[in-house]
């Protein structure tokens, strides 16, 4: 494992996480606690949509030779995606609502002793997915892009209940849903073909902060693991939850589970099937997803990358 050592860094930070807006003392306690590692700090606010990748982009042209990712999910993927390929390591401080890649790699949800780790961590070379949106639109993710059931969770998801609820909205958005009916389409796994109304293209096991729904999914992997799940109705996917709560799913009847580096998902004419990258609406299908190797240098606790190494070599193996 690389040794890890920087002098001036960047806090990109999104103002309006929920984490962030209620504590803003918590910025400069992130400060202070990497001074005290001999890294100096500055802070950078986004200003809006797209604007975190452009301030990584800047804040690496200025010279820092480490950037800090404060807020969600969506904050950490737009700073991802503005550092790939630099070889500038990215940390993690977590401010979101469900901060799935901070318990992904087992970081304290508390944003002050992430910061106090960041000196003990290691950095790594991960893979990210690009995920393609009809013909044109690009965006690169670290976790995961979903299409069908979660990505209408996310689109209904109320603004306002997620302010005062966190991740517990999108659970009452969830099941406000039970009763609707749902499109399956077309999923596309490295060339084999298969049905979904729910397809979730993970590098990560965690979903949504409290389940593990791609257990098989790694960061030290190159490829994503594909969670498929059947069924036009949402009242299928009552059993569904419960299985991957009590970690069964893979044995039930509708549910497949494959890896693969390139995915596409595909839906009849006009069915309006949505697609979600990292928790952030993306769009309609058809998308498609593909890794991209060696993308991104991730700052990780030593202790999950051993644990990750050791996995990955004995799915190898088997």
């Amino acid at each position: 494992m690389e040794s890890f050592s920087a002098k001036r860094a960047a806090i990109i930070y999104n103002p309006v996480a929920r984490k962030l807006s209620r504590s803003q003392h918590l910025l400069q306690r992130t400060i202070e606690a990497l001074k005290r590692q001999g890294i100096s700090a500055s802070l950078v606010g986004t200003t809006g949509p797209g604007n975190a990748t452009v301030q990584a982009k800047r804040q690496i042209e200025a010279g820092c030779d480490l950037i800090l990712a404060a807020g969600g999910d969506g904050t950490i993927n737009e700073v991802a995606n503005g550092m790939m390929h630099s070889g500038i390591p990215l940390a993690v401080i977590p401010g979101g609502t469900a901060n799935v890649l901070a318990r992904e790699i087992r970081l304290p949800v508390d944003m002050v002793a992430a910061a106090n780790a960041v000196s003990k961590m290691v950095p790594t070379r991960v893979a990210m997915g690009m995920l393609r949106i009809g013909n044109f639109e690009q965006r690169p993710f670290l976790c995961m892009a979903g299409a069908g059931l979660d990505a209408q969770i996310v689109c209904d998801v109320n603004l306002d209940l997620k302010a005062a609820l966190g991740k517990l909205a999108y659970y009452v958005g969830g099941f406000s849903q039970v009763f609707r009916s749902l499109s399956e389409f077309e999923v596309t796994v490295d060339g084999k073909h298969y049905e979904a109304s729910f397809a979730l293209i993970s590098r990560v096991r965690n979903y949504g902060g409290d389940l593990e729904i791609a257990r098989g999914a790694s960061l030290l992997r190159n490829e994503f693991q594909v969670v498929l799940f059947r069924g036009k109705h949402c009242l299928r996917y009552l059993p569904y939850l419960a299985a991957v709560g009590l970690r069964f799913a893979e044995r039930l009847s509708g549910c497949t589970f494959v890896y693969g580096r390139s995915v596409v998902c595909h839906s009849a004419e006009g069915q309006g099937i949505l697609a979600q990258v990292d928790g952030e609406l993306a769009g309609k299908l058809p998308i498609s997803a593909e890794i991209i190797p060696d993308a991104l240098t991730l700052l990780l606790p030593a202790s999950f990358v051993a644990k990750e190494q050791s996995a990955v070599e004995i799915q190898a193996c088997a």
